[in-house]
């Protein structure tokens, strides 16, 4: 029996939902039981949680070491994202605009963080700065994290480039605006989702980094991540969950707000 067009539509669309839902119960619901454990009144990680309780928040928020290791991560995130928009934004117009023999292979010299594994890029940064005796440092945690952020920067802003339209700069300039007030005015502005997607990107990269991190940590110095890897190898606490859910918490809160500025600035989207 033949279907008809609209018949064969309708079951292709069920079969993209149906499809489509279950993969997202696959990535998400991993993460919601994270979050339920969070709040789950035994004292080890058991699912379902027998009982309900906010115990194991005011443990994570009264302990000294968890909230140094937070506000350590969030610090590293926040210098990570500046030096890498920093950098980004300069190479992705060189790449883009320049016209000089290599810039292919620069390009490809750049991206190369998001090929190599990151075991080896970690073995060798360590070693690095091992020798420099700049180990255990917050400046050996932001140069590491932004080796790995900056290719998601530097792609970000080229695609914004490529998709921007020069003669716009052009007319700005034959109006008598400089060179550098033309892309100050009118190119940043019209490239600022590509900048927001890679400052968005460095953050969350940086947030959530544990093999770098483990590499770079010490007894003084140790990110979120960690903290909860270091704890998660002496005890099962749901003290873990409370720091993961807080490290999704704010991935997801940074990915809203970036949401949000996008679309008070739909000129420049």
């Amino acid at each position: 029996m033949l279907l008809s067009p609209n018949a064969m539509g309708l079951r292709l669309r069920i079969g993209l939902y149906l499809t489509t839902g279950m993969i997202a119960a696959f990535l998400l619901l991993p993460i919601l039981f994270i979050v339920l454990l969070s709040f789950g009144s035994s004292q080890w990680l058991v699912f379902p949680p027998p009982g309900w309780t906010l115990k194991w928040y005011d443990q994570f928020f009264s302990n000294a070491e968890w909230m140094e290791s937070a506000l350590a991560s969030l610090k590293v995130a926040v210098l990570t994202t500046f030096c890498s928009v920093a950098l980004g934004l300069p190479t992705a117009f060189a790449l883009v605009r320049g016209r000089f023999p290599g810039r292919e292979f620069l390009y490809g010299l750049f991206t190369l963080p998001m090929i190599v594994p990151l075991v080896i890029i970690a073995v060798a940064v360590y070693a690095l700065f091992l020798k420099l005796g700049y180990t255990g440092t917050l400046f050996s945690f932001v140069v590491s994290h932004v080796i790995v952020a900056l290719p998601f920067t530097i792609i970000s802003i080229i695609n914004s480039l490529k998709l921007f339209d020069q003669s716009i700069e052009d007319a700005a300039v034959i109006c008598g605006a400089s060179r550098l007030q033309a892309v100050f005015k009118v190119t940043f502005p019209g490239i600022r989702p590509g900048m927001m997607a890679g400052a968005l990107f460095a953050f969350l990269v940086s947030w959530d980094e544990v093999v770098l991190s483990v590499m770079m940590a010490s007894p003084t110095l140790q990110t979120l991540p960690v903290k909860m890897w270091t704890t998660l190898r002496q005890d099962l606490t749901p003290v873990i969950a409370v720091a993961s859910t807080l490290l999704i918490g704010l991935s997801v809160l940074v990915m809203v707000i970036a949401a949000v500025l996008r679309r008070r600035n739909p000129a420049s989207a």
